[in-house]
């Protein structure tokens, strides 16, 4: 592999990309700041949030409040909606100025957008789509762990060398901390050069699809191979525990329903408090989806499922049969 701008030698400190969308921090870079924190307090290293936008100053403070020592904040009207020429160039400049040691982004478009632009440029490594992060004990690297060939491995990777050390995290991988609004750091400014390549590419609209937030779903009732397309009683049992549907890849990709609602590796992380999976196999490419879940009650036909070795209740019967007298026992005890 091609070596690096900066090696482990010169680099230091922990930094998050800070996603911001309609004047809202996005979740999953909360999300990042509080484990973030967690792995700088362990190393006693410096946490960083790297906030781009026009009029996002407030941001900062946001950060701040949910545990960034630093803000390197650069506004600019070019900046008010993500593209990635100018984002990556002014990016790449402050890494390239500041030499972090760990750099964290979500796992959302635009973020992995950025984050393969920026690994390419920095000429470093990156850890793609996390389901967790560590430190190793003996050389304080960063350990990402990540699920592929549809499930069949969970590999954990790390960086040696080359700096700095990057990695996307999937959406709802890690809570939220509470804010502490009397934290104070330091918010700096920084100069936004950008050039005439950077207009290459003009946001003509920006239209934003609303769908339900699985990453903050307090129950979700999800759905595989075994529903053959049919997701009706799932969405009235959903709607009589005031829950979302989800779903595997299998039913996305059949069309059965939208990718907005895909659980798993390729899709959202949740953590519920109650996940009802209905005619799921139980490969791990989904169950890393829900295996932080309060509790999992699993239906399926073959008693011998693996989805059944993730479940702290499991039936064993068709989803139909089992969710048809269900759903009309909670009608029956909502009208009482």
């Amino acid at each position: 592999m091609t070596e690096s701008l900066y090696g482990p030698d010169q680099a230091q400190g922990i930094w998050v990309y800070l996603e911001q969308q309609g004047g809202q921090l996005e979740g999953v870079s909360l999300e990042l700041l509080a484990m973030a924190r967690e792995l700088a307090d362990e190393t006693s290293a410096e946490l960083t949030g790297v906030l781009l936008g026009d009029d996002v100053e407030a941001l900062a403070n946001d950060a701040v409040a949910h545990g960034a020592d630093r803000v390197l904040l650069g506004q600019d009207p070019e900046l008010a909606q993500y593209r990635t020429e100018p984002y990556a160039r002014v990016v790449t400049a402050l890494v390239a100025e500041h030499k972090p040691d760990i750099f964290l982004l979500g796992a959302t478009p635009d973020g992995r957008d950025l984050a393969g632009r920026l690994a390419v440029r920095l000429r470093t490594g990156l850890t793609a789509d996390c389901t967790n992060l560590a430190l190793e004990d003996d050389s304080r690297l960063l350990l990402g762990e990540v699920t592929g060939f549809g499930g069949g491995i969970l590999a954990t990777i790390k960086c040696e060398q080359h700096r700095p050390q990057m990695a996307t995290v999937r959406p709802g991988v890690f809570t939220t901390g509470a804010p502490d609004e009397s934290r104070k750091a330091d918010i700096q400014r920084v100069n936004v050069i950008l050039l005439a390549e950077d207009d290459r590419v003009e946001v003509l609209e920006r239209v934003t699809e609303e769908g339900a937030d699985l990453t903050r779903s307090k129950v979700i009732i999800a759905g595989g191979r075994g529903t053959r397309g049919d997701f009706s009683l799932l969405e009235e049992l959903a709607e009589l525990l005031g829950g979302d549907v989800g779903a595997t890849r299998v039913a996305v990709d059949e069309g059965w329903i939208g990718r907005d609602r895909q659980i798993g590796q390729t899709g959202f992380a949740t953590r519920p408090d109650l996940a009802i999976l209905c005619g799921i196999s139980g490969a791990m490419h989904f169950t890393v989806g829900v295996e932080k879940a309060e509790t999992v009650i699993a239906i399926n036909s073959d008693p011998e499922a693996e989805i059944f070795e993730h479940a702290d209740y499991g039936v064993a019967d068709d989803l139909f049969q089992v969710l048809k007298p269900l759903v009309d026992q909670i009608k029956q005890a909502q009208a009482r």
